[in-house]
């Protein structure tokens, strides 16, 4: 039986661990060809051996634009055509109003926003008509999470990419939707944490934030991003899906 995703090429950035790794995992697992990209060699090595000969990995920082020049110049020599790009590189840390400084709003800015624009932008004369584009952004993009001000703000600019991207792409049937996790184990968030400590307390909390009682697991963002990507959704476009246990939601 084929795979949703079937013969498609698809693009992961952040793929070597978390969300990322998990979706190109689903990706390969229903027929795509993936490309994942990350910032560490060694990290990239590892999650390619986990996902598969159907995998490949290029080194390269979301933000950096010659690093994404070089970056989908290796899709195009590689394979011509990207059919799925699931936006997926980025970060944040807590910081209270106050106490924010220029370097960690440059840095989070240029991540979740600058590398998001051009990541697409540059994306886009590979992308055949009728391809999908799919945006990691988050619930906090809607809620008021204390000393958490920068990171949501760039969630909030994803979202909105989204809306505009819709319009400027519907002459091509190019599909632009959002993803927004909730509390989701993954590194980015263990390292929120000081202390193993901290980290159980953390992960007590978020729970206690959610209905269902639960933090969520990466594979469950990737399950929705592959119904994104595939003709499942074919109607779909310009939405925000939460996939949150119901946290933003109640």
């Amino acid at each position: 039986m084929a795979g949703k995703l079937e013969g498609k090429i698809a693009l992961v950035t952040g793929g070597s661990s978390g969300i990322g790794l998990a979706t190109a995992q689903r990706f390969v697992q229903e027929g795509a060809f993936v490309f994942i990209t990350g910032r560490r060699q060694a990290e990239l090595d590892k999650a390619v051996a986990r996902i598969g000969e159907r995998a490949m990995a290029v080194r390269a920082d979301a933000s950096n634009l010659a690093d994404l020049d070089t970056l989908f110049a290796q899709v195009k020599n590689q394979k011509g055509r990207l059919d799925v790009l699931f936006a997926n590189a980025g970060g944040g840390s807590f910081a209270p109003l106050g106490s924010i400084t220029e370097e960690q709003y440059d840095q989070t800015f240029n991540t979740n926003v600058k590398g998001v624009l051009f990541t697409v932008q540059k994306a886009l004369p590979l992308i055949p008509d009728g391809g999908s584009i799919i945006l990691n952004s988050s619930i906090v993009s809607i809620k008021g999470t204390p000393a958490f001000s920068v990171y949501s703000a760039t969630k909030a600019a994803v979202r909105s990419f989204a809306r505009v991207w819709t319009n400027d792409l519907k002459d091509r049937k190019i599909r632009v939707n959002v993803i927004s996790p909730g509390p989701i184990e993954t590194p980015g968030v263990d390292g929120l944490a000081q202390t193993e400590g901290d980290r159980k307390e953390l992960y007590s909390q978020l729970a206690a934030s959610v209905p269902l009682g639960r933090v969520g697991q990466p594979d469950e963002i990737a399950k929705a991003a592959v119904f994104l990507a595939s003709s499942d959704s074919s109607y779909i476009a310009g939405i925000e899906l939460f996939v949150d246990g119901g946290a933003a939601q109640v």
